[in-house]
């Protein structure tokens, strides 16, 4: 559990094995009464108190068989007896406990300050409670999936931790008119969400806020104004599919279906791709897909497994002119480029022969317009089809230059021309 004790005095107690109703002692309630004929009350009684306060108990006996004083009692917190130094007898039936600087409580439902009689049979007990007021809640985020929920998720405040049960309820009403209402479906989608299900107008705005309370305080958040049209999104794109471009070495086509649950409605669609290779965590993103649900990626690895993810961000549904909400990645998907066929460095290429022209300026040439054709044919409604000529026609002419030059691959070469 989160550490929360008293200052250091109390740190140094000796901790003897605690009795197991002390375990849930704050979490049904502190008893009033130990075992045995021993009485005892702890005042004050379950006290609520701000982290760096000071504390001030006192534990009184009244007991049978006659004799029981305050000579013998001592106190316990969470199950560790705290230092003698802390406590001084007051009278003969009363024992007082000073703690100083508290910090927060290890558990929300209150620390176990416990009164022992000598024999450690228990005589009283008291919930402690040390913790800070709730924050203001604030990054209120919602997101509809079928323009008839809503589900919305918030930060509960810069800190965060108030070491003490703090509750958060959703409050949603219409903008002009309608009762405050308040959302019932908690933690879906993390510690601090809500889902509305359903009966949610259209058309018309709601004003979204969050209310934070504990013992200490309460806190509410800025209210958010949405209409539920400008903030749908939608599941993945399902059926993602990677597949070769022919003998292509450094292409993929990457086909995709539109989300279903969206299809009755009148609305736009955008998407984004983005893919890695097999050994790396960096992704690369292509924005400019628009609507389209087909792209061909090119400039990739040849001989190089690639992941591919494709999402969606519906908008424009029903003349909304919001920008839209991007759905999460689709499961990643992978496919591999062809080997390239031509030899790399070493590879046994060939220097040009004395005599002929260098086609070092020609392949530059190439280079430049396959790097410009390529930035600009991503994914867009360009044809591909000069594109796809050029490197057919490159593939075509190299091999032949090749097999001129002697250069075969090593399972299909013949002997040494003389």
């Amino acid at each position: 559990m989160p550490a929360g004790r008293p200052g250091p005095a109390a740190q140094s107690a000796r901790r003897p094995p605690p009795p197991l109703p002390l375990l849930l002692l704050c979490v049904l309630g502190a008893p009033r009464a130990g075992s045995g004929a021993h009485t005892a009350v702890i005042s004050p009684q379950d006290p609520t108190l701000l982290i760096g306060s000071s504390l001030q108990a006192t534990c009184s006996v009244h007991g049978d068989p006659p004799g029981t004083t305050a000579e013998g009692l001592y106190w316990t917190l969470n199950g560790r007896r705290l230092a003698p130094e802390l406590s001084r007898v007051l009278n003969a039936s009363t024992l007082a406990l000073a703690l100083a600087n508290l910090n927060g409580s290890r558990q929300q439902s209150g620390d176990n300050l416990v009164c022992h009689a000598r024999d450690g049979s228990i005589l009283a007990g008291s919930c402690l409670y040390v913790g800070l007021p709730p924050e203001k809640p604030f990054n209120i985020s919602c997101w509809s999936k079928n323009m008839k929920d809503l589900t919305c998720r918030w930060t509960p405040g810069a800190h965060g931790e108030t070491f003490l049960h703090t509750n958060y309820s959703l409050k949603y009403k219409l903008r002009w008119y309608g009762q405050d209402n308040t959302c019932e479906e908690y933690h879906t989608v993390g510690p601090h969400s809500c889902h509305i299900p359903k009966d949610l107008a259209l058309f018309t705005p709601y004003e979204i806020w969050v209310e934070a309370t504990n013992r200490l305080g309460s806190a509410r958040s800025d209210v958010l104004t949405l209409d539920i049209l400008d903030v749908v999104t939608t599941d993945p794109p399902p059926d993602v599919h990677v597949s070769r471009v022919g003998g292509l070495e450094d292409q993929l086509s990457v086909r995709w279906v539109s989300p279903p649950a969206l299809k009755d409605f009148l609305f736009q669609a955008k998407y984004q791709i983005r893919y890695r290779v097999e050994d790396s965590v960096d992704w690369k993103v292509v924005d400019d897909v628009s609507n389209q649900t087909s792209c061909r990626l090119a400039g990739l690895k040849p001989g190089t497994v690639y992941f591919v993810q494709v999402r969606c961000n519906p908008f424009g549904i029903y003349g909304s002119k919001k920008a839209g909400i991007w759905s999460e990645w689709s499961h990643p998907t992978a496919a591999s480029t062809p080997r390239s066929e031509r030899p790399g460095p070493g590879g046994g290429a060939c220097e040009p022969r004395g005599g002929e022209p260098s086609s070092g300026p020609v392949r530059r040439e190439l280079k430049q317009f396959l790097g410009w054709l390529k930035k600009h044919a991503y994914c867009s409604n360009l044809s591909f089809r000069l594109y796809d000529q050029w490197r057919a026609w490159m593939q075509k002419t190299h091999k032949t230059r090749n097999q001129d030059e002697g250069i075969l691959p090593s399972g299909r070469r013949g002997t040494t021309r003389g």
